[in-house]
């Protein structure tokens, strides 16, 4: 009986190459498989160096978070559109910069009506009274006059919105104003008596700059800008033709207190009516360029005459760089309390659904290359505001404090 051990060497190595064969066509097809895209094979010399799997799309996430809270949820859904705009809200939160945020369509009419200082309305302004209700005070000449509305209706309803009582005053203003030449039917209490009345909206201007001379010192010129918008430049220009038409004044006050800002044109067109040269503002990129605002060598009012700024915490932006640039240019001092402090700058984009992004892109600072951000304008004389209601101490401490 024959063992292992007496196999021939001949058989030994005929199988021994037979296996080699198989091998090798083995490698050979695999190649040829994984060249042709029959076959991928990752090259990777130690399991660990392997690439992790992807993550999922965000969204994805965003989907799947949004399918457990519909199942899982006790209360009412918000829409798809309260939904995405509480998305975009929460995105652009995690910039922590309070100046880029997102304004729903509404809101952004109104703001956009704010700098443009115009909108179609009525010519009435509203006011919530004590007992929670809207009375309606109409402009002289303006739509709601000449329908017949009298200082004291009390609103309502506007087109069929009955109000509720307390009324959201800024609900019922977007109700009240639309397009031009449309109109707006309300319905007002005067009395006891309940009258219907067809409006048709106007284009209606925001005022923006008041002027007069003081009681107190009547060569002394008082000129209050409220913002800045697309119309302050023109009205600044029409205050002082007006103005020096009357008499010469000996100074000017600017009041420019719980300004909150507006356009950066008017705001430089403000400034270079009162500094004949030079530089206005210097405007800072996050890439590290910088543009420089210069004056046009001419002025609205005498060179010489003196000027005084009213400040306070409320003046802000737009009105930070005129009292900035005044105060560098050794043009005014500045009167009141440190302002608030906002130095950068925003472009709005309007996006489709007519909503918007305010994105921050640049830094301002004054002529003389002070910070505004977060810092503001320390006035030249300070004041703390006083207790009576009859005396202003701002333009108390800025009469004292001219020639």
């Amino acid at each position: 009986m024959s063992s292992k051990k007496d196999l021939s060497p001949l058989i030994v190595y005929s199988l021994g190459a037979m296996f080699a064969l198989l091998m090798f066509a083995f490698g050979a097809a695999t190649t040829w498989m994984a060249d042709h895209g029959y076959l991928q094979v990752p090259l990777i010399a130690n399991p660990a160096d392997a690439a992790p799997t992807p993550p999922p799309l965000l969204t994805d996430v965003f989907r799947e978070a949004w399918q457990v809270v519909e199942t899982d949820f006790y209360g009412e859904m918000p829409s798809a559109t309260d939904r995405t705009y509480g998305a975009i809200k929460g995105s652009l939160a995690t910039l922590n910069d309070p100046y880029t945020y997102f304004v729903e369509p509404e809101p952004a009419d109104r703001e956009h009506e704010q700098l443009q200082g115009r909108f179609g309305g009525i010519g009435a302004y509203l006011e919530l009274n004590d007992t929670g209700r809207i009375v309606l005070t109409p402009m002289v000449g303006r739509p709601a006059d000449n329908a017949g509305i009298q200082e004291g209706d009390i609103l309502l309803a506007v087109d069929e919105y009955v109000l509720p009582v307390p009324a959201d005053l800024q609900q019922v203003t977007d109700r009240v104003r639309g397009p031009v030449d449309t109109t707006v039917r309300l319905q007002v209490l005067r009395g006891d008596e309940t009258l219907v009345f067809d409006v048709t909206r106007q284009e209606i201007e925001l005022p923006s700059v008041s002027w007069r001379f003081l009681e107190l010192r009547p060569d002394i010129l008082y000129v209050r800008v409220e913002r800045f918008s697309a119309l302050t430049d023109d009205e600044f220009a029409v205050a002082m033709d007006k103005a020096l038409a009357e008499k010469q004044p000996a100074a000017l006050i600017l009041d420019l207190r719980g300004n909150p800002g507006g356009l950066l044109d008017a705001a430089l067109a403000i400034s270079d009516d009162m500094i004949d040269n030079g530089n206005l503002l210097i405007e800072r990129h996050a890439d590290g360029t910088e543009k420089r605002y210069q004056a046009t060598n001419g002025t609205l009012l005498p060179p010489s005459l003196p000027i005084a700024v009213l400040i306070d915490g409320g003046t802000a932006s737009a009105a930070e760089i005129v009292a900035g640039a005044l105060q560098d240019h050794q043009r005014a001092v500045l009167v009141g309390q440190t302002t608030y402090g906002k130095g950068s700058i925003q472009r709005i984009h309007r996006l489709s659904d007519q909503s918007a992004v305010h994105v921050t892109f640049a830094r301002w600072f004054t002529p003389l290359d002070h910070q505004i951000d977060g810092v503001g304008l320390s006035p030249t004389v300070p004041v703390t505001p006083g207790q009576s209601a009859d005396t202003d101490p701002f333009l108390q401490a800025a009469i004292q404090a001219l020639p």
